[in-house]
């Protein structure tokens, strides 16, 4: 299923129409590698597209996407959330530098085999998880 059928049928499933202003608030999002907030994504798409795409519209369609699995959503812990899109992508944990913001991705193999481990260990399943570092620069 290409990308277009994949957002008609999310937004079908909620009730929604698809219309040209939701299309690019999902080309947007999944056009970039970086995690942005949703008032960034707005303001983006205010520059870049003559189409008049509302706060609104693109803070719902946030929302749809993110319950759809569509895209990623990070909560932050002070309020914020970022997001980036989830199409197409291997699974990966971030490192957030509370200083500067900066993000970094990773995977470890020996994590999710622990992660796994741990949840036998109590008699469950490991569905999905986020796992997300917090950490401050090191001051030499």
């Amino acid at each position: 299923m290409n990308q277009i059928d994949t957002l008609k049928n999310v937004l079908k499933n909620e009730g929604l129409r698809y219309t040209q202003q939701r299309q690019i608030i999902w080309d947007e999002i999944r056009s970039s590698t970086e995690h942005r907030d949703a008032e960034e994504i707005y303001l983006i798409i205010k520059k870049n597209n003559n189409i008049n795409v509302s706060r609104a519209t693109v803070y719902r369609t946030i929302d749809v996407l993110v319950k759809n699995n569509l895209v990623r959503k990070m909560e932050l812990g002070d309020g914020r959330a970022l997001y980036e899109h989830k199409v197409d992508d291997e699974h990966h944990d971030h490192i957030i530098c509370l200083e500067t913001g900066k993000i970094i991705e990773f995977y470890n193999e020996e994590l999710e085999k622990l992660q796994d481990k741990i949840v036998k260990k109590y008699g469950y399943k490991l569905v999905r998880h986020v796992h997300q570092l917090f950490v401050k620069p090191i001051k030499k």
